[in-house]
C-alpha cells in the first residue's frame, strides 16, 4: 500500500478541505494510506498583523510550499484565492476541485440591507477590496481590519466589536455556519476574489505518480475558471493591497469572466466583461486584464 502525506493549515477550514481532498482519492484510488501533515503559515503565526505588513498574499501558502519542495509533504491543499498568481515553477497545481459558492457573505445579528442604512456601520474584513466594493454600496461603511480564522471573526461579532463581518461564503458553508449569515451578495453587489471558492491541489511538478492520482479529482469546468482568473491577475500585477476582482463562470461551452480593478486611491473603479469559448481560457483571461490596465491607465501603478 502506497502511503502519500496530505499538507495543509491547521485551521477547521483548512481540514474540512483536506478531508474532501482524502475522501475524493481513496474513492478513486483503492490502494493508498494517507496521512495528514498540518502546518503552521506566517499568516498563521502573526494573526494580529495586516496581511501587507506580514509579506503579502503568500503568507497562507509559503511554508507548506517549502514542504512540498523539500518533499516533507506529497501533497498541497490550499484555497486557491490565497495563492500566488505566479507558481513556483517546480510546483504545480494538479487539480481543482469543483468549485464552491464563489459569493461574499455578511454575518450580521442586525443588518438586513446595507443601501437603505443611514447611520455609520462597523464592518470587519482584512481586504482592500472588500472594503472598496462595501463603500460603493453604501458611503456611511467604515471598515476596519479583522484577523484569524472564522470562529475568531465570529467571536469578534458576538462580542460587538464589529457590527458585521464579511466573509466568503464557502468557507461558512464548509464549517456548517449557514444559521449566522445574514445575507450573500449576489454577484453583481459584490464580486468575489479571483479563485475564491476553490480548493487547489498542489503538487511537485515531475512527480509523476502524484499527478496521475489526483488528475482523477479534477474537475474540468472549475479548471477552466481558474486559469482564465489566474491569468487575468498575473497580467494584471499588483499585491496582496491591490483590490481586484474576478469571477469566470460557464454556459454550454462558453467562458464568461467578469472583473473589476480599482484605481490605486480607491476612488475609482474599472470593469470589464469578456466571453468566449472555455477552451480560450487562457487568452480570455490575458485579455480581460490587458483591458483593465488600459482602462485604468495611470490610475493604477502595476507592481
Amino acid at each position: 500500500m502506497k502511503k502519500i502525506i496530505i499538507g495543509a493549515r491547521g485551521s477547521k477550514l483548512s481540514l474540512a478541505y483536506v478531508l474532501k481532498v482524502k475522501n475524493l482519492i481513496l474513492r478513486n484510488s483503492k490502494d493508498i494510506d494517507i496521512d495528514v501533515k498540518t502546518i503552521k503559515t506566517s499568516g498563521d503565526i502573526h494573526k494580529n498583523i495586516k496581511i501587507s505588513k506580514i509579506g503579502g498574499k503568500n503568507i497562507f501558502c509559503k511554508e507548506i510550499e517549502e514542504n512540498l519542495l523539500s518533499k516533507n509533504i506529497d501533497i498541497a491543499v490550499h484555497s486557491l484565492k490565497d495563492m500566488e498568481s505566479n507558481e513556483n515553477e517546480k510546483l504545480v497545481i494538479g487539480a481543482y476541485l469543483k468549485r464552491n459558492d464563489p459569493r461574499d457573505t455578511l454575518l450580521s445579528n442586525k443588518i438586513k440591507d446595507l443601501k437603505e442604512l443611514k447611520q455609520e456601520i462597523k464592518i470587519g474584513s482584512s481586504s482592500r477590496r472588500r472594503e472598496l466594493q462595501l463603500k460603493e454600496i453604501n458611503k456611511s461603511i467604515v471598515v476596519e481590519n479583522i484577523r484569524g480564522n472564522i470562529d475568531t471573526r465570529i467571536k469578534k461579532l458576538e462580542e460587538k466589536k464589529f457590527d458585521a463581518i464579511i466573509l466568503a461564503a464557502a468557507g461558512v458553508k464548509a464549517l456548517a455556519l449557514e444559521n449566522k449569515i445574514g445575507f450573500i451578495f449576489e454577484i453583481d453587489e459584490i464580486l468575489p476574489a479571483a479563485g475564491q471558492g476553490i480548493i487547489a491541489v498542489q503538487c511537485r511538478k515531475n512527480d509523476d505518480f502524484i499527478l496521475e492520482l489526483v488528475r482523477n479529482i479534477n474537475d474540468k469546468k472549475t479548471n477552466l475558471c481558474a486559469i482564465a482568473e489566474r491569468k487575468m491577475l498575473q497580467t494584471v500585477g499588483g499585491d496582496c493591497d491591490t483590490a481586484i476582482g474576478g469571477l469566470a463562470q460557464i454556459h454550454d461551452n462558453n467562458l464568461k469572466l467578469t472583473a473589476q480593478l480599482f484605481s490605486d486611491s480607491g476612488n475609482e473603479s474599472f470593469n470589464c466583461e469578456l466571453t468566449g469559448l472555455a477552451d480560450d481560457a487562457l487568452n480570455i483571461g490575458k485579455n480581460v486584464g490587458k483591458k483593465l490596465l488600459s482602462m485604468a491607465g495611470k490610475k493604477f501603478a502595476k507592481k
